[in-house]
């Protein structure tokens, strides 16, 4: 079996208000027996660029033997001598998902069976509550719990309708927030709040601190993703258990936090850290290390499903993010995908990756440009999103 084309479809997700919301990009690996793989890889705000990093992956794969997974990703990785980083790494991501759905498919098998098989029966999942007042997103948070989910992540309301993010951060409003969830669902639903690293180190200090209280599962990207040093100065802070790695790339990114015990949970994206078998190696290396690993995926349910089949036979993977219900066009898109139930999701059984991508429907939602919001502090310099 040969591989002979590589093509991409970027579709346009709209919002609930039909303003464009993001980007997705997928690649289709075609082969000469008539065998195809799906994957997805893309960088929010640089989908254009994430496209044509994936085109230009022909040159290395074309004609090649799309069973030889790891020398494929080897070839991709090293030869241009220029590595990693979020564009780079998620054309890496995209190509080598679909490579792994073509051997499944060939041998008729999920791919988590091809990776160890399965290492647990089904696949905990949490996912997000919104709503600025405390009572609002303590309504949103039973209103999941209800769906069956005992995990909910949060992020803080940081922001007013201007784009202006208050100065200093209102953290004693985020920890009433939370305080205010925390009482709605009671002490059985596992809390995670997203500081997705707008804070500077005595301010994470101050909000972990102000959270130990109330029993979270883990503050997540309290700092930005830098400088890891900061992760081990806040670990002495505060007793609060520590998250970081969506905006990590490769396992050579993650072997310092994860040796030096820097945080709790490690949070790899399987469609931008390197694919199935990197994120594989990354999840073994956090559980030589006795640090759990909570996947990042906030994408389409190609990711979800990818990042299923890594949950499945990965045992530092103790719960999975999960947009729920999720854009609503996906069901237009795909055919197949997770099965989940009381917010656990069942293992897949289909052969591949067990999503397919319906071309037709991708051709109506064309790519639209997106930018990231353009968030200020008070005194207009620039904050993080």
């Amino acid at each position: 079996m040969k591989i002979t084309d590589l093509r991409t479809f970027t579709v346009g997700v709209p919002g609930a208000d039909g303003a464009p919301k993001n980007n997705w990009v997928f690649v289709k690996v075609y082969t000469d027996e008539g065998v195809t793989g799906l994957g997805e890889g893309h960088v929010a705000s640089k989908e254009r660029a994430t496209e044509a990093a994936i085109l230009e992956l022909g040159r290395t794969l074309l004609g090649q033997d799309p069973a030889r997974i790891e020398g494929l990703w080897q070839s991709i990785y090293r030869r241009p001598r220029w590595r990693g980083g979020p564009i780079l790494s998620s054309a890496l991501s995209a190509v080598e998902i679909a490579l792994w759905d073509i051997k499944g498919k060939v041998l008729g098998v999920p791919v988590y069976q091809l990776l160890g098989g399965a290492c647990r029966d089904r696949i905990r999942l949490y996912t997000h509550i919104g709503g600025e007042a405390p009572a609002e997103l303590a309504e949103h948070a039973a209103e999941m719990v209800e769906a069956g989910f005992n995990g909910l992540k949060l992020t803080p309301a940081w922001v007013d309708g201007r784009g202006v993010v208050a100065m200093p951060p209102r953290i004693s409003f985020e920890v009433e927030r939370v305080g205010a969830v925390r009482d709605a669902v009671g002490d059985c639903v596992d809390i995670m709040v997203d500081a997705h690293g707008r804070l500077n180190l005595a301010q994470a200090a101050d909000m972990g601190r102000r959270l130990e209280e109330l029993d979270i599962l883990f503050f997540e990207e309290p700092t930005p993703p830098e400088d890891v040093e900061a992760l081990e100065w806040l670990g002495r802070q505060t007793r609060v258990p520590l998250a970081t790695g969506e905006r990590l790339f490769g396992k050579w990114a993650f072997a310092d936090i994860v040796n030096r015990h820097l945080v709790n949970y490690i949070q790899p994206d399987i469609v931008h850290a390197g694919g199935l078998l990197e994120m594989k190696k990354i999840a073994a290396m956090a559980e030589s290390r006795f640090v759990e690993v909570a996947p990042h995926n906030p994408q389409s349910l190609v990711s979800t499903m990818a990042s299923l089949h890594l949950d499945a036979c990965s045992p530092a993977c103790t719960i999975q993010e999960y947009v729920y219900p999720g854009a609503e066009l996906q069901a237009e898109l795909f055919e197949g995908g997770p099965v989940v139930e009381n917010g656990y999701a069942e293992l897949p059984d289909r052969p591949g990756l067990g999503i397919e991508l319906n071309e037709e429907a991708a051709a109506r939602y064309p790519y639209q440009p997106v930018d990231r919001p353009d968030w200020r502090w008070e005194d207009g310099s620039v904050a993080e999103w």
